[in-house]
């Protein structure tokens, strides 16, 4: 049983158990070496006291933030955001959290489910559409926050129109979420903005 299991893991604090193993790889889009390294990349983001127990620990997001993955994503407040579970609203994650990060940065993980996150992640305000705010947003955080690489505001404008234009089906100034994967559906280029393809 469970005792057995957790006697042949030798306290290692580094390997999972047998049966979450199997259930996070139905969960998820990650094989089970994926699923292992993935729980040794997350208890080294813990201090050595907890690493034992990282299966309920929650590391912070400053922690997070210096993940090869994250470091240069200009997104990356978003996504910590996205996918943290954390009910102080800290941004912190449980092992869980950062499975379903890497679950959906995987290759295995289909467009949809990377539009969908993509979609989370651009929605700013999170209120369930992309309207100018966001998409103004969306658009500096890719063009970067130098004064030079900034649009100037009609050029914003000018942009915002032609993506509006583009995706906003029932013109009703917002894109919602079956709009933005229509979009994404067409021009796969697109998703790999958001930098989880």
């Amino acid at each position: 049983g469970a005792e057995a299991a957790q006697a042949a893991m030798g306290g290692s604090g580094s390997v999972l158990p047998r049966d979450p193993l199997s259930e996070y790889q139905e969960l998820t889009f990650l094989s089970k070496q994926e699923i292992l390294l993935a729980y040794k990349r997350f208890s080294e983001l813990l201090p050595k006291e907890e690493r034992e127990n990282a299966c309920s620990a929650r590391v912070p997001k400053s922690q997070i933030l210096t993940l090869p993955e994250l470091r240069a994503n200009p997104f990356q407040h978003r996504i910590c955001r996205v996918f943290s579970t954390s009910d102080a609203g800290d941004d912190s994650m449980s092992f869980e959290d950062f499975l379903d990060m890497l679950s959906v940065f995987s290759e295995s993980a289909t467009t949809d489910i990377k539009s969908h996150y993509a979609f989370r992640i651009f929605d700013f305000d999170d209120d369930g559409t992309l309207d100018r705010k966001d998409l103004e947003k969306l658009v500096n955080c890719l063009t970067g926050e130098g004064e030079e690489s900034q649009l100037n505001n009609a050029e914003m404008q000018q942009l915002i129109r032609n993506i509006l234009e583009e995706s906003d089906i029932d013109k009703d100034g917002t894109i919602n979420l079956s709009e933005f994967q229509h979009v994404i559906s067409r021009c796969p280029d697109f998703a790999r903005y958001s930098l989880i393809c």
